[in-house]
């Protein structure tokens, strides 16, 4: 097997030379590369070499994937070769990092990985607020709450707190992604929601900004302009700081930043958008004109994307003129794109019910769409994040939209497409059964096609290190996996939380077992302790993960969330030192579950048996809530 020195000029080698890597850095067990060009890497060679696990491309990074001894390869690249460490990064590195991953990927590919990376955080609050809504409804229709009441008013404003403020958290999160200060963008943003500046969409006056004719635009729920907002603002902060000098750096960067960022989303993201909305309606009336089924699939279609651009609300005056003049053909002709979405919600759950994050963001999903006809929640937390769901979507709703305007379905009084809405639409039996296609078809694609990158959710995976060595190295994913003989070796929970086969942890090397064999718990506490007595032979210095070694040769890692190293150590705690004797249930790390989600990293943590090959078999136990003691996995020696 080759030494760490070797190891490291081979890794070099074929990631494309020292020249082709911007930056590394390491966590437990991986080198992660930022690279200047992915297709100079010879993935084939990295796989194959003996010293290495796997080679893969995740998060934005090249990572390849070397085992518990990763710092040993890393000092030795970092020793031989003049390649800038990626820890400490100031921003002009960040921008520079994220210039070589734009030319590096395919645009379309970038644009939707930063809308995808700006709504990731905001998932669970999307989630929550649209099963608020749904219940309102619920309640409303029962007649339990009513509509004009202050608990209604209270209520209602929880519900659309997040949809109204949209902007805000555009701004905060687009900015945290694109790794500048998120709380200016969450200023520009309001500053476009400021009640002097919504005041003047009523005025009858001509308005002008500097001597520039201004056209208000109201920013309220929408995504577009403050996305477009912020990938400018990006390179702009960056400018700033480069060239002010340090003493007014604290107040002049942020200061000019909203200064100009304000007017100029004022005077150009939001006209431009209404001059699209502009453009779409007038397209609509002369398609409708031409053909009803026709503009039943080409709205459908792209109903989704108007409603991503921030441009649907262009539609309304056509919906309310249709309305005085007995019915509106266009909202009854988007239900399938709405439906479609329900479908494919659906799909997601039905498909991948044992993987918790999954199952329960699409079943929310599912629910609010369903009575609320909030579908927000799946088209950000779903199909933008999994790409193949899109073409199910366009082909879903599309379908839908063309039966509804076959068969002439119409809204005859303002609605949102819903469950509970449908008597405002008719013909009922036609109207339904356009919304039931779309529905069905969603979710039949989505099972079959399921979400192109997905977790893998195979009942039991086998190491081909283990194969090879004549062993059965197995993990069992929802039952017991039946034990073979020989002295078994108890490891018990270190969590709490929800015990899930490894295969189905997001992340291709763990759920693969590159790293060797185990399970994975969904912590609901953060508190990690020690699942056996034994010794601590890995701290890392970020404190996301942590490895043991007990007296039968058992070496564990146990790996706190995915990505997490790269939070540097923030929102965790040790309490444990390198080479300290513990015993089993005793305190090892202490972290904050709810902060590491909001900073849109999961939290799912792999418990692995690294050296795997030593025994003859790892395997889980059945999938369930754990509590630390109980047993999760068995090593047969």
């Amino acid at each position: 097997m080759a030494n760490n020195k070797e190891t490291a000029k081979f890794v070099v080698e074929h990631i494309g030379g020292e020249e082709n890597i911007q930056s590394l850095v390491h966590c437990a067990t991986r080198l992660r590369f930022q690279l200047k060009d992915t297709d100079k890497v010879d993935e084939e060679a990295l796989k194959n070499n003996p010293g290495i696990l796997t080679a893969v491309e995740s998060g934005g990074q090249y990572q390849v994937v070397i085992g518990n001894h990763v710092a040993k390869v890393y000092q030795e690249i970092m020793d031989h070769y003049n390649i800038q460490s990626g820890a400490g990064k100031d921003s002009e590195s960040d921008a520079n990092d994220i210039k070589k991953s734009v030319r590096s990927k395919n645009p379309l590919a970038v644009v939707f990985e930063y809308i995808s990376g700006t709504f990731s955080p905001l998932i669970p609050a999307l989630a929550g607020s649209g099963m608020i809504k749904a219940l309102l409804a619920v309640l409303t229709m029962l007649g339990w709450l009513n509509a004009e009441s202050s608990t209604y008013a209270v209520l209602s404003a929880a519900s659309n707190g997040l949809f109204y403020f949209f902007p805000i958290f555009i701004g905060l999160s687009a900015a945290r992604f694109l790794k500048v200060s998120p709380f200016v963008g969450g200023v520009i943003g309001a500053g476009l929601l400021d009640p002097s500046f919504t005041a003047l969409i009523e005025s009858s006056q001509k308005l002008d900004f500097a001597g520039i004719p201004l056209i208000i635009s109201d920013y309220a729920s929408t995504v577009f302009p403050m996305l477009v907002a912020i990938a400018f603002y990006a390179p702009l902060e960056r400018f700033l700081k480069k060239y002010t000098p340090d003493v007014i750096q604290l107040f002049f960067v942020p200061m000019m930043g909203i200064l100009i960022m304000v007017p100029l989303s004022a005077l150009i993201f939001g006209p431009f958008s209404q001059y699209i909305s502009q453009l779409i309606a007038a397209g609509l009336v002369a398609l409708l004109d031409f053909s009803s089924v026709l503009t039943g699939i080409v709205f459908a279609a792209v109903w989704p994307f108007l409603v991503i651009l921030g441009v649907h609300w262009g539609i309304a005056p056509i919906q309310l003129d249709n309305l005085t003049r007995g019915g509106d053909p266009l909202n009854a002709m988007a239900a399938g794109a709405t439906f479609a979405q329900m479908g494919i919600a659906f799909g997601v759950f039905l498909r991948y019910r044992k993987n918790q994050s999954l199952s329960s963001l699409s079943l929310a999903g599912t629910i609010s769409g369903i009575v609320a006809g909030v579908t927000e929640p799946i088209l950000y937390g779903l199909i933008l994040r999994y790409r193949r769901l899109i073409p199910i979507m366009v082909v879903s709703g599309a379908v839908g939209g063309g039966l509804a305007g076959l068969f002439g379905a119409q809204m005859y009084s303002y609605a949102f497409n819903s469950v509970l809405t449908i008597p405002a639409y008719g013909p009922i039996p036609q109207y339904v059964l356009s919304i039931t296609v779309s529905f069905v078809l969603g979710t039949v694609l989505t099972f079959i096609f399921g979400i192109g990158d997905e977790p893998k959710t195979a009942a039991a995976t086998t190491t081909s290190d283990a194969s090879v060595n004549g062993k059965a190295a197995e993990v069992a994913a929802h039952d017991k996996a039946e034990l073979v003989e020989g002295t078994q070796i108890a490891i018990h929970s270190p969590l709490e939380g929800e015990l899930i086969p490894l295969s189905e942890v997001d992340d291709e090397v763990f759920a693969s077992g590159a790293m060797g064999q185990g399970g994975a718990i969904v912590p609901t506490d953060g508190k990690l302790v020690a699942p056996f007595d034994g010794k601590i032979t890995l701290l890392f210095p970020t404190k996301h993960a942590i490895g043991l070694t007990d007296e039968n040769g058992v070496e564990l890692l146990i790996h706190i969330g995915m990505d997490t190293v790269q939070l540097n150590g923030k929102h965790f705690t040790s309490h444990v030192e390198n080479e300290q004797e513990v015993k089993q249930g005793e305190l090892l790390i202490t972290f904050d579950v709810e902060a590491i989600k909001e900073a849109g990293y999961p939290v799912v943590t792999p418990v692995i048996v690294t050296n795997t090959t030593d025994f003859n078999q790892v395997a889980s136990e059945k999938s369930r809530h754990v509590q630390p003691g109980e047993k999760m996995l068995t090593v047969v020696k």
